[in-house]
Formats: structure tokens, sequence, C-alpha cells
């Protein structure tokens, strides 16, 4: 009988100690690998400041950050098996739905792409539609940068094949090849955008960086960074996923009151290119991408697809359920415990 009376008083406290300091679940797979396609791009800001302020680690988790050369090759290795988990652009979760993969994203990080198109101040390209024949250079062949160009030259009439494009990556290596001349114009995000700005060595063709400039090019918001995974992945460890979700949802409203200059404190020494003025410049210009909520909202998912579709016949075909590409829940749960 006392150790019944016992039991019952050790339950009674377990339930007066609030939620909150109760232990907290752990990780499936509190060790993980996240891939990413040119983590110096301000497109990827969140997920260096959650891994830079320490909200990974918050949670309970060790994330080793694998930066492809793009978009598209961290989710050929998310297919491959190879990575965990992505931070990348949210049109694959829908072009992957209609190869028959089923990839979901459960937080937005940008509303907006921030994706830049510019060309090279002495070619005779002035709008999207002198692209023809042209050499494009792209973050990755298949990445989101390559879909922007995409999409802006079926609108103006152009098939993808009339142009070629190069894979210059997001960082020195794009700014350089541009100055050089190898290229004639280029998809690309801040800071290599803000740098040739500067320098004087392009016009820009399209401007995906502000709410005006989607609406132009869009009609509106058109969701960029998510995070995604395979379904299986989520289904097998909801925890973990719970827990990525929460660090980068920390991150987002880091990022709401941010200034350029607490952004250039926190980011690794060479993300600034060696010019701290021109890093503040960027991150001013690509402040406006970032959601505000973690949330894609319907009218972004549709014009996501509306822009896969201007250009490519294999999602014209296609029967996509956009609700399957988004899972609110984590979000939902994030902000309720804030």
């Amino acid at each position: 009988m006392r150790l019944l009376k016992l039991a019952v008083a050790a339950l009674a406290l377990a339930c007066a100690v609030p939620a909150s300091a109760q232990p907290a679940a752990k990780a499936e797979k509190p060790k993980l690998t996240l891939g990413v396609g040119g983590k110096p791009l301000l497109y990827y800001l969140p997920l260096t400041i959650a891994e830079r302020k320490g909200f990974f680690k918050d949670e309970g988790l060790d994330v080793a950050i694998n930066d492809f050369g793009g978009g598209a090759k961290s989710l050929q290795a998310l297919i491959g098996g190879s990575i965990d988990v992505v931070t990348g652009a949210y049109e694959h979760t829908i072009r992957m739905q209609a190869k028959g993969q089923d990839i979901v994203s459960v937080i937005e990080l940008g509303r907006f792409p921030g994706i830049v198109l510019v060309a090279r101040k002495d070619r005779p390209i002035k709008s999207v539609k002198d692209l023809k024949g042209a050499k494009i250079g792209v973050t990755a062949p298949g990445s989101s940068t390559n879909f922007f160009v995409n999409f802006l030259m079926a609108k103006d009439g152009l098939k993808p094949d009339d142009a070629s494009y190069v894979g210059v990556g997001g960082g020195a290596s794009a700014v350089a090849q541009m100055k050089r001349g190898e290229i004639d114009a280029m998809s690309n995000l801040d800071p290599v955008i803000t740098k040739l700005e500067d320098d004087g060595d392009v016009i820009i063709l399209a401007d995906s960086r502000t709410e005006s400039g989607n609406e132009k090019i869009f009609g509106g918001e058109n969701p960029a960074a998510v995070l995604y995974m395979k379904r299986d992945f989520v289904e097998q460890n909801p925890v973990t996923t719970q827990k990525l979700v929460n660090a980068f949802y920390k991150a987002l409203q880091w990022l709401k009151t941010a200034t350029p200059e607490d952004v250039a404190a926190v980011v690794p020494e060479e993300y600034l290119l060696g010019d701290k003025t021109l890093y503040l410049n960027a991150v001013k210009n690509s402040l406006p991408i970032y959601s505000r909520t973690g949330l894609i909202p319907e009218r972004g998912m549709k014009n996501a697809l509306n822009m896969l579709v201007e250009f490519d016949p294999e999602l014209k075909a296609a029967k996509i359920d956009l609700a399957k590409t988004f899972d609110g829940s984590f979000v939902a749960k994030a902000a309720a415990a804030k």
C-alpha cells in the first residue's frame, strides 16, 4: 500500500510539472546529414543562422552539412540515399512528385526566390528575348536558378534549348566567370549579384528579391528555399523532423529583427567575399526574401507550379497534388511552442 501511495504521489507530481520542464522527446536520429547547394548564398542564410547560432545543438541535433555545387546535386544525393534532408528549392518537391518520388517540404525559409537574371553590359542583351543563342551561367544545371531563366524565356516565346547553360556555382567563381566574359548572362543570387552590380559589370533583366519584382514576374509570392526530405523519413523520424523545424523556425524569427550588421557578425568570414560593405549591401537587398511565418501559402504553391508548367512538358501532362508537397504541422507546433 505504501508503494502504491508513493507511485500515485510521483504521478501527481509529474502531472503538476509544466510540460516545458519535463524531459523533451529524444530525436530518433540525432546525427544526420543535410545537403545544400551553395551554402554561402543568401538564399540559404536561415541554414547558416541555425548552424552558427547553435539552434540545431539546442534541439539536441548533430547536423553535418554537405555543400554541393547546386540544388540539383543535393536533390540527387537525397534520392540516392547519401544524405537525410535537404535545404533546397520548393519546386523540387513538385518535379519529384511528377517522377513518382514522394518528397515533402516541412518549413518555408524563403517566400521570394531572390534570384536575379543579369547580362554583361558589353553584350547585345537588353531583354530576356535577346538571350537566344546566349551562354548563361546558373548555379548548376537543373537547379532553381536554371528554372528561373527557363521560365522567363518561355514567357517571352523562347525555349530552354534556345540558350546554353553553364554551372558556375554561387560564389567567387561565378563572379570571376562573368567578369572574364566566359558567359553572356547569369541567373544567380546574392552576394554574387550585388558584387557584379556594385562593380558595374551587369544590367538587370529580372529581379525576384522584392515583393514588387515577384508580383511582376510571378503574380505574387513564389516559395523559394525550404527544408525537404523523403516522406518516409518524416514518418519514421517525426521527433527529429520537429527538432529540425524548430531550429529553422528560430532562425527565421531571428532574421525578422536582424540588421545586415547582425548577419555579418554571425556568418563565416569567407562569406563576405573580402568586402564587408558589399556583403552588408547584399544582405540589405535580400532581407525581404525570408519567410515571415514558415508556412507556404496556397497561392505561392500555385505560382511555383505555374512557373514549372510554363517550360516543362512533363509537368504539363502530370497531375500534381500540391497539398502533398508541404506539411505545415511541424511549423504550427514550433510556433505554438515559441
